[in-house]
């Protein structure tokens, strides 16, 4: 079928008829779609970043739940076991595919919101700004969305009562889980932090150190948490006397937030980012204050008019690197939408992405100082990310944060609410450089209930026959990395091949094409430095993709985890047991 919906444009492209009649393409295309009718996906799938997050996703779609209940179930258990990238004190992005009588993608914001009271010099002391401010402790914390979109989505969406979907993570803070070895490290890179703040130091050190690998850790006052929310749904958090104890926490520690704060906060419903590709696929992607959305667009759009699928590697990147580093370098146009009108409709017209790719020279690399000038920027990369598909096609790919590992690595007293630092993630110094050598613009400056720009971008690319989900943590790279997965998909390969697929990265400035060991052997890496590229190998693996692909004309489900972390996915055809996908 797709090879005929590309043989369909082909034609089309080169037919005269079609090219002064465009709509002319759309029907025939339209036609062709109700070809093969789409079979129901015959299993269902969930694909997260930690093995015990998995199992609550499956063990709520065995009990009858849908991608919604299970995304709640996942989410939550997440913020149990996954304390170093994402929790009730965080916020993030979930991308919705809905079935019924017709198919709807929905868009829930939940990226957490500056207080009303935080201004563009909050961070700025003796005329300096003071990047510790931004990074540690409470004054770094933006009101937390998660626990409104889990309310959000069993409330509205789920099959099953709120509470019970929370059941698999009030559990696995009650009774504990073991501490592996990815908890360890993450942990290491912010002892400092966590030894600075008591109540983080009791909750998720032992006597002032990392846990051992296999020590059982125990949150019982998150459990107490998950339980309030669920009997209560959003004033279990957002109301009432935890409420009190959120804000008056806050306060005594340095923050700003007040109980306002709280009362207006809100998960936004948007309509996702929407982008045609040419053989008949859609995009579907996050929408501002996703930057990674459109990012993502742009770079389809570009390559779309280069011949990368029959380039040998140095070629294909060449023309990969190109197209992110244009795209990138648009970021500094967007913000919080409620904040700042972006030019959507003109960054992603046919005339501008073909005004862009014109610009690539099939040889050379473009140095970015030769492009029009934009504003730097930062990001925290420590995020988790998932995906769920039903019985049903509901679907649910979902990016969620604290930002940078364990947030602002502080607890709120007593409550086991770890809160993010995202207010890092807006342009805090305009003007300046920070510590990754990036800085922001104007339209993400820090404002009260402004939510700051992101780069997490959960995506769906769909057609008449598949469906495939996408998404991953990463920071600024999380754009590049969706990219890469995406052409793997696009070229027919297996969804183990997408979470795998060696990854690079150019985001404009740094002007630097970063690598993963192993993507590049010593004759390419000649010959991109030979193209005018400035290299430099990332020491570590980066990113956890996590994806799903649902072929229609088959109903054959496939789901796969990012062989670089500890995730699992499973496959669940039968209520009583669970089909390993790939365990990593």
């Amino acid at each position: 079928m797709s090879e005929a919906i590309r043989i369909l444009a082909a034609v089309c492209s080169t037919n005269r008829l079609v090219q002064v009649f465009p709509g002319l393409f759309l029907v025939l295309l339209l036609s062709l779609s109700f070809v093969v009718q789409a079979r129901p996906p015959d299993q269902e799938a969930v694909a997260t970043a930690h093995p015990l997050a998995s199992e609550a996703g499956r063990e709520i779609l065995a009990a009858g739940g849908n991608a919604f209940d299970a995304a709640v179930a996942i989410s939550a258990a997440l913020a149990v076991v996954e304390p170093y990238g994402s929790g009730l004190g965080g916020g993030g992005f979930f991308l919705l595919r809905e079935t019924g009588e017709t198919t709807r993608y929905r868009f829930l914001d939940a990226r957490e919101r500056a207080p009303l009271a935080a201004t563009p010099d909050l961070y700025r002391r003796g005329g300096k700004v003071q990047p510790d401010l931004s990074l540690d402790g409470p004054l770094a914390t933006g009101i937390p969305g998660i626990p409104a979109a889990l309310v959000e989505l069993a409330e509205r969406r789920g099959r099953l009562p709120f509470a019970d979907s929370l059941k698999p993570a009030i559990r696995l803070a009650r009774e504990g889980f073991p501490v592996d070895q990815v908890y360890r490290e993450r942990a290491s890179w912010r002892l400092a932090a966590l030894r600075d703040d008591p109540e983080s130091a009791r909750l998720f050190l032992v006597d002032g150190d990392i846990p051992a690998e296999g020590y059982r850790l125990r949150l019982p006052e998150l459990a107490a948490v998950l339980q309030r929310l669920g009997e209560q749904g959003r004033d279990g958090f957002y109301a009432g006397e935890f409420a009190r104890r959120l804000v008056d926490g806050v306060r005594q520690a340095g923050g700003i937030w007040t109980q306002k704060d709280l009362d207006e906060y809100h998960v936004i419903e948007r309509e996702p980012l929407h982008f045609a590709l040419d053989d008949g696929r859609e995009l579907i992607s996050a929408p501002p204050p996703s930057a990674g959305g459109l990012a993502i667009a742009q770079s389809l759009g570009m390559l779309q008019r280069l011949p990368w699928e029959n380039a040998g590697p140095v070629q294909r990147a060449h023309f990969v690197v190109e197209t992110l580093r244009r795209a990138y370098r648009d970021r500094a146009l967007l913000g919080d939408p409620e904040f700042v009108q972006a030019p959507l409709k003109h960054l992603l017209s046919a005339a501008y992405l073909k005004g862009l790719a014109d610009t690539i020279d099939a040889e050379q690399a473009t140095p970015s100082r030769q492009l029009p000038p934009a504003k730097r920027w930062r990001e925290g990369e420590h995020t988790t990310h998932f995906t769920v598909l039903d019985a049903q096609g509901n679907a649910v790919a979902a990016t969620i944060t604290l930002n940078l590992m364990f947030g602002s690595a502080f607890t709120v007293p007593g409550t086991g609410v770890l809160l993010n630092d995202e207010m890092d993630d807006f342009a805090a110094d305009i003007a300046g450089s920070n510590v990754y050598g990036l800085a922001g613009s104007s339209a993400n400056a820090i404002s009260g209930g402004k939510r700051p720009l992101s780069s997490m971008s959960p995506t769906f690319i769909e057609s008449a026959e598949s469906f495939a989900t996408f998404g991953t943590p990463g920071g600024s790279r999380i754009p590049s990395m969706n990219l890469l997965s995406i052409l793997s998909h696009l070229q027919g390969e297996p969804a183990a091949r997408w979470v795998a697929v060696p990854r690079y990265h150019h985001q404009y400035l740094p002007d630097v094409l970063e690598y993963e060991e192993g993507t590049f052997n010593a004759r390419q890496l000649a010959a991109l430095e030979k193209n005018g590229y400035a290299l430099k190998r990332i020491e570590r693996p980066y990113g956890n993709q996590q994806v799903i692909f649902w072929n229609k004309a088959s109903g054959k489900v496939e789901a796969a985890s990012d062989p670089r972390g500890v995730g699992v996915s499973l496959l669940v055809d039968d209520p009583a047991k669970a089909l390993p996908a790939n365990a990593n």
